[in-house]
């Protein structure tokens, strides 16, 4: 057997690979490949969490407060809406905290799943919360009631800087994680919202028109759809292992099939491991067994190219080696 290992600050790389022998063995020649590429964890939002669900609890209950006393149904629709963030927040600041939990005999790519989950659960309330408003919505168009329009105001003027500032807190983790995404998308989403409460009221104040106030609660329940939309898909992509939007799986095969030595391949599986890290496995048919470095080296190029951090390769012999996947799996 051969291997080769070599470790560096930010990935490592294993490569396994059985010669034939030719005086025991001529049918079940084999060699399994398993690379690594291990990013450093994501940015611990810690503070950040605490901090944003701190000032949404306590903006939540005077909202909400505020909402009942002035009659808007545009503050109680926005409280409740802030609620559902604040669950949110609490469980995308779990799944950040689990993700990074080592792996067990039981759960072998430990609970970077969770992350999944997190991201998923908030997008899922978040359209659930949006059919409650949309629902009180209806009712206060068939039953209109007077709106204090300067309370609605000075109450949703606060919720702009508390949302605008949470939201600020999560920005620079977004790109790269949906869980911070979505997090960020709550508050960025609610800032917005309360812009647009800010806005009912004045125009209550100025046409006396007390039927605003619905109608500003169906805009933002419309705003919130069309915000959450993408983390939902995005996300539920994710629980049932598609290939990542952003990876091309063909050119992903390409660079397999490419690599020296390799004539053929199946059994290719590319998935999101978490909401950070893209997992990918392959079935690499050569003509010869590749040189030490061959598994190191394709690790790399899969990450290079395609940011796949997990890659786990087996190797087999073309014409030696029976492959049961080779006829079923049709990746």
């Amino acid at each position: 057997m051969q291997e080769s290992r070599q470790d560096s600050r930010h990935d490592q790389a294993h490569g396994h690979s059985h010669a034939p022998d030719d005086a025991h063995d001529h049918h079940h020649d084999h060699g399994h490949g398993h690379a690594h590429g291990h990013v450093h964890a994501p940015k611990d939002f810690g503070r950040a969490f605490a901090l944003g669900i701190a000032l949404n609890v306590g903006f939540v209950v005077v909202e909400a407060a505020y909402g009942f006393l002035s009659n808007s149904m545009a503050l109680v629709a926005d409280a409740g809406h802030n609620l559902s963030d604040v669950l949110g927040l609490a469980a995308a600041w779990l799944a950040s905290v689990l993700v990074k939990r080592t792996a067990t005999a039981r759960f072998t790519y430990g609970l970077r799943g969770s992350s999944i989950l997190a991201a998923l659960f908030n997008a899922v309330t978040l359209l659930v919360a949006t059919g409650a408003i949309i629902a009180e919505a209806i009712q206060r168009f068939l039953a209109p009631a007077p709106v204090a329009g300067t309370t609605v105001m000075v109450v949703a003027g606060i919720g702009i800087l508390i949302n605008g500032f949470t939201a600020w807190l999560f920005a620079s983790g977004g790109k790269h994680d949906i869980n911070i995404r979505g997090a960020y998308l709550h508050m960025a989403a609610d800032a917005a919202v309360s812009l647009g409460v800010v806005l009912a009221g004045l125009a209550i104040l100025a046409t006396g028109y007390d039927w605003i106030d619905p109608v500003v609660s169906l805009i933002i329940a419309a705003f919130i759809i069309i915000t959450t939309w993408g983390l939902l898909i995005e996300s539920l992509r994710m629980a049932l292992a598609a290939v990542p939007p952003r990876i091309d799986p063909q050119a992903v095969r390409a660079c397999l099939a490419g690599r020296p030595g390799v004539v053929g391949l199946h059994d290719l599986h590319i998935w999101s491991m978490s909401t950070t890290e893209v997992a990918l496995t392959a079935h690499l048919v050569v003509a010869d067994i590749p040189e030490g470095r061959f598994l190191k080296e394709t690790a790399e190029a899969l990450r290079a190219r395609f940011g796949i951090h997990h890659t786990t390769l087996q190797i087999e012999l073309e014409g030696r080696t029976a492959c049961t996947l080779a006829q079923d799996c049709t990746a």
